[in-house]
């Protein structure tokens, strides 16, 4: 991906705007802007300090009226707060699971690894050669919370809601019930394929029924295109068919990549990443026995390369597996 990607702010229904990386592969994220009357809120930061600061730069305008005063993480991967020092003013919210893993060994071990000689440091300046990690100072938040938090932005209601653990530990919803709108984070990948990094899927399907009861009808994914409902059932759908499939697998006595193999995708096949199967098969194997240990990250990358490249090897060419702290 070009390193001048960046992304745009679209306008969506009364004080909430959303920020849409112009590419929603691995890294490349989303976020959310609220207007209130007397504050405005940033939903999220980016990857790097170049893209965090041409987002608020591309915001200023809109928050000139209402200054930007509180950050809401969605959850610990880097491409959704490794930002934050951006905004040193700002009140940084988040889950306070979320909060004990923002640290500033994600930046140091993501910089090592990507000096790494072989294969695996090559596949990592692969996938993100277009960032730039230097300068980063991990900021933690400032505040946490589990359950519900109710925000008052000048007359504009903001709920941020714990719907974790499920794609990771501390999951965060931001809904704006006036607007009808919510933003989800790494919840949804819109047109793309889901990965749990914590799980389990249980969690993560429970967190799909609570967003839609929220009657919204606009939903701001983390990675993707602003979107509907309709997306969040898709993703239940995915979500439900990978963990009876494992769950069977497991008791069966088949081994993750047997299961893995076994798996048909059917509709959701179109949907970009597909070796994320990968890893939500083995979220599923680690709930259903906590001893399974996580794959080491090389072999978790080989796996899901080699699925992609055996799926549609025609039309598919394999970004392979990110570092944990983005996606």
């Amino acid at each position: 991906m070009p390193y001048g990607s960046q992304g745009r702010l679209h306008r969506l229904t009364g004080p909430c705007s959303a920020w849409i990386a112009d590419h929603a592969g691995w890294g490349y994220s989303n976020a959310g802007l609220i207007v209130g009357g007397s504050s405005s809120l940033l939903v999220d930061t980016l990857f790097d300090l170049r893209l965090t600061g041409a987002m608020l730069a591309a915001m200023a305008p809109a928050v000139r009226d209402g200054p930007l005063r509180t950050v809401v993480n969605t959850h610990a991967n880097g491409d959704h707060y490794f930002g934050n020092q951006l905004v040193p003013d700002a009140e940084i919210i988040a889950s306070g699971s979320a909060a004990a893993h923002m640290v500033q060994d994600d930046v140091e071990s993501l910089r090592a690894d990507l000096r790494a000689p072989g294969p695996h440091g090559d596949h990592l300046r692969h996938v993100f050669g277009g960032f730039d990690f230097d300068g980063i100072t991990v900021t933690p938040p400032t505040r946490t919370f589990d359950g519900e938090l109710t925000l008052d932005l000048g007359g504009v209601e903001v709920r941020c809601l714990t719907a974790g653990p499920a794609h990771t530990e501390g999951d965060v919803i931001v809904h704006v019930p006036a607007a009808r709108t919510v933003y989800v984070g790494d919840l949804l990948f819109s047109g793309g394929t889901p990965v749990a990094w914590a799980g389990p899927l249980s969690g993560w399907i429970a967190a799909c029924d609570r967003i839609l009861a929220l009657g919204a009808d606009t939903v701001v994914p983390g990675h993707g295109p602003v979107t509907g409902p309709h997306a969040l059932r898709e993703t239940r759908a995915y979500l439900t068919l990978v963990e009876e499939a494992a769950t069977a697998g497991f008791h069966a006595g088949r081994s993750q990549q047997e299961t893995v193999a076994a798996l048909r995708l059917g509709r959701f096949g179109a949907w970009s990443e597909p070796g994320r199967l990968v890893q939500n098969v083995a979220a599923v194997y680690r709930h259903l026995d906590p001893t399974l240990p996580h794959l080491p990250h090389a072999e978790l990358m080989m796996r899901m390369g080699d699925y992609e490249a055996a799926f549609r090897p025609e039309t598919h060419v394999p970004e392979g597996v990110p570092h944990r702290c983005a996606g």
